[in-house]
């Protein structure tokens, strides 16, 4: 079936909306992203065409483009000193990696074999890439029934993430917010009255005149190519080094803070990026799913089980609250934008104000961010590389 460019990009949004609409009934308890995916999942069982985000517009050349350009803005919504200070964030995020390894290698062997558990383990911790590396592993080897398990892998484990994640973010959102209530509302006056008074900068801040959509998208397309080129040179992920170079030129001066809400250009982006990822279902067929799911899903739950645990103990000794500590970990089973959402939904469902909102955010949303590209755009790519020769 083929629709209309239009057509098309209607009936994504119009599931996109149905996310949000229900996310927002249920105050964020069940999250916009799990409810998108069980419907764009029965869409491409039933009625759906399977490649309806191309039809929609939503192709790989305009996802890069947003990937880069977003990236570099969550770079200017933190400042270097904040991003420094999260080694505590990446310290947690990889002994969550370790406790998946753990769990999966050992119990997971035991239950469902070593080719099994050596093929969806690298899926579980994250990232694309991960996927592709061990299904072509598979696939050389003739393991078709494994290499469709590394694929779904990457496909399905956001249905367990997704409302397990929700659930711990609104939970800390809540005790942060208790914190803000009762001795965080001075401390955050302060802050905010140190931050009415701008910080001197390399760069001066160009006149406001000149501050157009086209000026700061601009500028946020000359980091991203930067970025694009420091990437292979250092062997960093391209969007890694996005960040940090976001965080760099608004620490200059070069960029603008909160760049692309400025623009205008950040819902849209966004949009852009949730759609995309939302294409991946379509290869999650039902005869696909019947054929591996016991390991499909008996490898995500001892995943899942082994980042609870490990995230409980590093968690605690380095001063985090369970929740934000198995929060962290879990951003390996979907990543960004997925982590920036979730956060999103959770902190508005608690908050009332402009002001507790920014007070609860400010301390989370930079964990999520720099824990989940911790494990799905780093940590993924790594332990994919060195398990592909344990196959």
């Amino acid at each position: 079936m083929t629709f209309s460019v239009i057509a098309a990009f209607t009936i994504i949004l119009v599931v996109l909306t149905a996310g949000e609409f229900v996310s927002a009934k249920t105050k964020a308890f069940v999250p916009s992203v799990f409810v998108s995916a069980v419907l764009f999942l029965i869409g491409f069982w039933t009625f759906l065409p399977k490649d309806i985000i191309e039809q929609g517009s939503f192709a790989k050349p305009i996802v890069y483009i947003s990937m880069y350009l977003l990236l570099v803005h969550m770079g200017t919504l933190m400042s270097l000193k904040e991003l420094l200070s999260q080694w505590k964030t990446v310290v947690i995020a990889l002994t969550g990696i370790i406790g998946i390894c753990l769990l999966t290698l050992t119990v997971g062997k035991l239950l469902f074999g070593w080719e099994t558990v050596v093929a969806g383990t690298p899926p579980l911790t994250g990232g694309v890439v991960a996927s592709i590396l061990m299904s072509k592993a598979a696939t050389d080897k003739g393991l078709t029934s494994i290499a469709v398990l590394a694929t779904s892998m990457y496909i399905m484990q956001g249905f367990v993430g997704y409302p397990i994640s929700a659930l711990c973010l609104k939970k800390e959102a809540k005790r942060v917010l208790g914190i803000y209530k009762t001795d965080g509302k001075k401390s955050n006056s302060a802050k905010k009255a140190v931050n009415f008074t701008p910080r001197k900068k390399l760069l001066p801040p160009l006149p406001e005149k000149y501050q157009t959509p086209y000026m700061i998208l601009l500028k946020l397309g000359l980091v991203g190519w930067l970025a694009s080129l420091i990437g292979p040179v250092i062997h960093v992920n391209d969007f890694v080094v996005c960040l940090i170079l976001g965080v760099i030129g608004c620490e200059i001066g070069f960029l603008e803070e909160k760049a692309l809400n400025k623009a205008n250009a950040f819902g849209f982006l966004m949009t852009t990026l949730m759609a995309f990822i939302f294409a991946n279902l379509s290869q999650a067929t039902p005869s696909m799913l019947k054929q591996i799911i016991a390991p499909l899903f008996g490898i995500i739950v001892l995943g899942v089980l082994g980042m609870f645990i490990v995230s409980l103990i590093v968690g605690k000794l380095l001063g985090f609250s369970k929740e934000m500590a198995f929060a962290c970990t879990l951003t390996a089973l979907y990543g960004f934008p997925a982590d920036y959402i979730l956060t999103h939904e959770a902190v508005k469902s608690v908050c009332e104000t402009k002001d507790e909102t920014e007070y609860v955010l400010d301390d989370m949303l930079p964990k999520m961010l720099v824990a989940g590209f911790t494990t799905v755009t780093i940590a993924s790519v790594i332990i994919a590389g060195f398990f592909v020769k344990l196959l």
